[in-house]
């Protein structure tokens, strides 16, 4: 370990192999850092935070303080952050509101600058949340999604997989896997995130056959209800299957389609 003199590290934290920490740094008690991470300076991390191996935290970032809730009763809660994440200058994450609950980031997630995460909030793995970034307590984004910069996501609203969130949306309803909103709207999304959907490997054929199912639900005429039952009808694709699935149990509503945006041809 590379500990900076001036950094504080209190009794009862427990560092793993080939830990760094920075000048001016606090790790309080009760927190676990894994092998090979490296904590730049004027970090603070708080009680009940966990950070798995190789993670990067940069200077400023908070982790671990308690919930903006005004119902929290000081509590025992977690956040929870897994391998390979990179946290930037100034990142917020906060614990879970209520007993034993927990602020969860997946693995190789990449947080820039001074976006936020709140209580209960959940990422899932390879989730890349931009500078300046929102996401408001029991908020979940899932794997490879891509929320750009200042983004609002209220709270309980989902994001789905490989879904991207255009610089300066705002979501109160949920984003169906793989869609991409249009920047400075409130919740409509535009089309698929057809580059998203190649980076991720998928075939020519897959972003075809999601395409299609795009237009069955957003531009078919039929409303959301009967659009489901059309997807199941029509389609075996187990990604269309999981946009569907996603479409069925979405409590909040998912975001309409807004006209005069972005094809999905």
């Amino acid at each position: 370990m590379l500990i900076h003199p001036t950094a504080v590290i209190e009794s009862g934290a427990k560092l793993g192999a080939d830990v760094r920490v920075g000048a001016f740094s606090y790790i309080d008690r009760v927190v676990e850092i894994g092998d090979g991470c490296e904590i730049g300076s004027h970090v603070t991390i708080l009680p009940y935070t966990r950070l798995g191996k190789n993670c990067r935290v940069h200077a400023g970032a908070v982790l671990g303080d308690l919930p903006q809730d005004v119902a929290f009763a000081n509590e025992e809660s977690y956040v929870r952050v897994g391998d390979n994440c990179i946290i930037r200058e100034g990142v917020t994450i906060h614990r879970g509101t209520k007993l034993g609950s927990v602020t969860e980031v997946g693995n190789d997630c990449f947080l820039m600058a001074y976006s936020h995460l709140a209580h209960n909030a959940k990422l899932g793995n390879r989730a890349i949340i931009s500078n300046g970034a929102l996401v408001a307590g029991y908020a979940e984004v899932e794997d490879g999604a891509f929320i750009s910069g200042n983004c609002l996501i209220h709270q309980f609203t989902r994001v789905g997989r490989l879904a991207m969130l255009s610089g300066g949306t705002a979501i109160q309803k949920d984003v169906p896997p793989f869609c991409m909103t249009r920047s400075m709207s409130s919740n409509t999304v535009m089309g698929l995130n057809v580059v998203g959907l190649r980076r991720a490997g998928y075939s020519a054929e897959d972003r075809l056959i999601l395409k299609r199912a795009f237009k069955r639900l957003y531009q078919s005429g039929l409303n959301v209800s009967q659009a489901v039952v059309q997807l199941d009808k029509e389609f075996s694709s187990e990604l269309v299957q999981e946009l569907n699935l996603f479409v069925k149990t979405s409590q909040r509503g998912i975001c309409r389609f807004l006209r005069g945006g972005k094809s999905p041809d």
